[in-house]
């Protein structure tokens, strides 16, 4: 289901990703869920195609356009059985690099974009702790100045394809906490080789997504060069706050899809499945429930549009983009389980897909921000009420 209608440019993105992504049919994404192998071959069919570069600035070989084409591109990614596994195994090059990007050399850039835009690296990103979580500022991995770099010690968490990366995205203290004038100071980001002999990684076995792999990180001592530094000593917290507002909007399209994929094939089946002599979808006890999750994607999806423009623009854009996460991974968490109803006891059974995709789009409604925060924040920034926490 395309949400529809679209600017010709914004068609021709779509048409464009559908014709590789299409190629890998539910057998494939099925056989990644039960093998937990990741899709190697559609990584490489996505780098062939340019898509992993079309955020990524022109000069080092992308395609230099915003979270609007990137939006649409996911939405479509996502919309085709293979969920979050392919959403994210390849999202993760639109815009967790644009650290980068943003505060990246042009001698840095020249060596670490293209390689990403042509899918010769995979990047795992080492931001969440186990203390931590959401409060970033208490992380506690320290990276300690010596001669030439850093040697940095740790501990990270949900740390996603760090079973194949060989780079990371590193984000570190400095300076302690407690040294610092505001919590947000004293924190360094970092983009370097992921090197096994001093990072240990452990996988997180999880219900969904079994392909992209999830870890957790136990780093001894591993030197990092100073030229692998992002931006200024200290000010990794500023340099990581320009990735969050399109990560929001690019989970929330990757939700609607899934959504949509799976009420797709629900009305498929209301259509078909014939029961007391006529089809199921006949009955409006089920097709009043799918047509109103097809109105809370399209409102969903409505938000990701508007979200996209403002960032796009250069506008404040918070809590659109919160607003266009929290309602796109509703819209399509309720949808993957009202798929589920309809199909009955053949929804819960492997070969019908649903329960695969409902388990795919759960990661959306906690991750990278869960909806409580969410709330809090709409409820504080844009209501003018207290903080609460």
């Amino acid at each position: 289901m395309t949400p529809s209608p679209e600017r010709d440019d914004l068609a021709a993105i779509r048409a464009g990703v559908r014709a590789v992504v299409t190629r890998f049919d539910d057998a494939y994404w099925l056989a990644r869920d039960a093998d937990g192998a990741f899709p190697t071959e559609f990584h490489r069919a996505m780098a062939e195609g340019g898509w992993l570069g079309i955020t990524m600035p022109v000069a080092q070989g992308g395609a230099g356009l915003g979270v609007t084409e990137a939006a649409v591109m996911m939405h479509e990614v996502a919309s085709h059985g293979g969920g979050m596994t392919a959403a994210s195994s390849v999202h993760i090059n639109l815009f967790g690099p644009h650290p980068i990007v943003v505060a990246g050399t042009a001698v840095q850039q020249a060596r670490w974009i293209p390689r990403l835009v042509a899918g010769a690296d995979q990047v795992a990103f080492g931001f969440t702790e186990p203390d931590a979580g959401l409060d970033t500022t208490r992380i506690t991995t320290f990276a300690e100045k010596v001669d030439g770099g850093y040697l940095v010690s740790g501990q990270k968490v949900w740390t996603s394809t760090a079973q194949v990366a060989g780079k990371i995205m590193l984000l570190t203290r400095t300076t302690r906490r407690a040294a610092c004038a505001r919590p947000t100071d004293g924190i360094t980001l970092f983009y370097t080789d992921l090197d096994r002999a001093r990072i240990e990684v452990r996988r997180i076995g999880k219900m969904g997504r079994a392909a992209v792999d999830s870890n957790a990180l136990f780093i001894d001592r591993l030197f990092v060069p100073e030229a692998d530094r992002i931006g200024a000593e200290g000010a990794g917290f500023e340099t990581i706050l320009h990735s969050l507002n399109p990560e929001r909007i690019l989970i929330a399209a990757e939700a609607i899809g899934i959504g949509q994929d799976a009420l797709r094939r629900a009305t498929d089946y209301a259509r078909d499945r014939t029961v007391f002599d006529r089809p199921i979808g006949q009955n409006q006890g089920v097709q009043h429930p799918l047509a109103e999750r097809w109105m809370y994607l399209e409102a969903a999806w409505l938000m990701v549009l508007h979200a996209a423009a403002l960032y796009d623009a250069g506008a404040p854009c918070g809590a659109e983009a919160n607003s266009a996460k929290f309602l796109g991974a509703r819209a399509g968490h309720e949808a993957c389980w009202q798929a589920i109803a309809t199909l009955g006891g053949y929804g819960y059974a492997r070969e019908y897909h649903v329960e695969r995709l409902y388990r795919e789009v759960a990661i959306t409604r906690l991750a990278p921000i869960t909806e409580q925060l969410i709330l809090c924040f709409v409820a504080e920034k844009v209501l003018g009420l207290p903080r609460s926490y």
